[in-house]
């Protein structure tokens, strides 16, 4: 480590201060590509050591490099965010360097022209075993920023996720052989595990074809019952509209889609649902009747009465969730889950989704809950405190009637 901050140093120390903003990271570039290969071993060891600290404090998240940072490496434990002072303060340009000699030169490329990537980062242990990492590296004003976000090696038991048998026999293949479900929630809300989970229920207990499209591909599942095809945005295809085209040539009968991210990729989803696949994505949405909502908002105004009947055949659930801090200093999910029936469809079609609220809260018995409701679930069993419960509800009032709470009590 002493070795791989001394070359930092010198790197740092040669560039010209003439150079400045995307000119300055080119040339930062150039020089790591012309590096011998112990040099940038030395720098990538350095990064996979901060990576390793990781493991050992139950982090999920580390940030390093751009002004932000102000020189230090930052992790996320349980929720928090914190700059660990221990590793010392780096200057901006051996933060630049460092991000840079973890990528390749089409990578870095790529970074020049769109000022972000999106990239996989694979970290070697001791014992023989690896660890993923989702990376996205960005520009901080004119300085190279990084965060990395640690994928578990094992899959979250499904009955963890403690469903109703309805929300199960629409998630499963075998239960439902075609429509839309979506997993949605904020960034860092654990939307790619309970996929995971899911996707990975259904590799056990059904024969069948799944193509997963994502950016970047982060759990890495190994078939069983299911032939599962593994397909990164920018290594095996090109986006996730053609992704999801494509994938209908290729015999699957499951699509799993990373991210509803832009209109002409809700529109391709909608199509192949339509076409009769089972199809699984997520949103970055706090509710069922804000995922609805945007899913429609998204579209072209000409296509929105198309856009939202279409939406009303084949939507068949959306699991909403967030991770709640927890009385033992740990995070707990809460999901809000709305299935697809008969009269959310018709809500759905007549653009009454202010309805919808109501109907998932009378629900339940057929498996729906409402936030409101799971948040006073986990406060119920003592997993949770008073203030969270209110401070993590979509609805507060709603919160504060289910708990019988004055807004003054908070």
């Amino acid at each position: 480590m002493v070795e791989a901050k001394k070359l930092l140093k010198n790197l740092a120390a040669q560039l010209p201060m003439t150079v400045v903003g995307l000119e300055r990271q080119m040339m930062i570039g150039d020089v790591v590509g012309r590096l011998d290969d112990q040099d940038k071993e030395k720098l990538r060891t350095l990064l996979n050591s901060f990576l390793s600290k990781m493991f050992t404090i139950n982090a999920s998240d580390i940030d390093m490099g751009g002004y932000g940072s102000q020189g230090f490496v930052w992790y996320r434990v349980f929720g928090s965010k914190k700059p660990d002072k221990g590793l010392g303060q780096f200057q901006a340009d051996e933060t630049n360097f460092l991000i840079q000699s973890v990528i390749g030169d089409r990578q870095r490329s790529y970074l020049y022209e769109n000022r972000n990537l999106d990239f996989s980062h694979m970290l070697y242990m001791e014992n023989g075993e690896f660890r993923r990492f989702r990376a996205d590296a960005y520009f901080d004003l004119d300085q190279l920023a990084l965060n990395m976000r640690a994928i578990n090696n094992t899959v979250r038991p499904y009955k963890l996720l403690e469903l109703h048998q309805n929300v199960t026999r629409v998630l499963s293949l075998a239960g439902t052989k075609e429509g839309l479900c979506l997993v949605t929630g904020i960034t860092g809300s654990g939307k790619s595990s309970t996929l995971d989970a899911i996707i990975d229920a259904n590799n056990h207990s059904v024969d069948a074809h799944m193509v997963i499209i994502a950016s970047p591909i982060e759990y890495v599942h190994k078939s069983d019952r299911c032939i599962i095809r593994h397909r990164e945005v920018g290594r095996d295809v090109l986006s996730f509209k053609e992704g999801a085209v494509q994938a209908l040539r290729q015999d699957p009968d499951i699509i799993m889609i990373g991210e509803l991210r832009d209109p002409e990729t809700i529109l391709t989803a909608l199509e192949i649902t339509d076409s009769g696949h089972k199809v699984y994505s997520t949103l970055h949405t706090a509710s069922a009747v804000e995922s609805i909502d945007r899913i429609i908002g998204e579209t072209p105004p000409v296509e929105q009465e198309r856009v939202r009947n279409r939406l009303a055949d084949t939507l068949r659930c959306v699991m909403s969730q967030k991770l709640v801090p927890s009385l033992d200093g740990k995070r707990v999910m809460a999901k809000e889950i709305m299935l697809g029936t008969p009269s959310v469809r018709a809500a759905i079609k007549n653009n009454n989704t202010g309805e919808i609220y109501q109907m998932i809260s009378e629900g339940s018995e057929q498996g729906m809950t409402t936030m409101e409701m799971d948040l006073k679930r986990l406060y119920l069993q003592k997993k949770i405190s008073l203030e969270n419960a209110i401070n993590y509800a979509n609805n507060k009032r709603r919160m504060q009637q289910l708990l019988q709470v004055s807004p003054t009590e908070n």
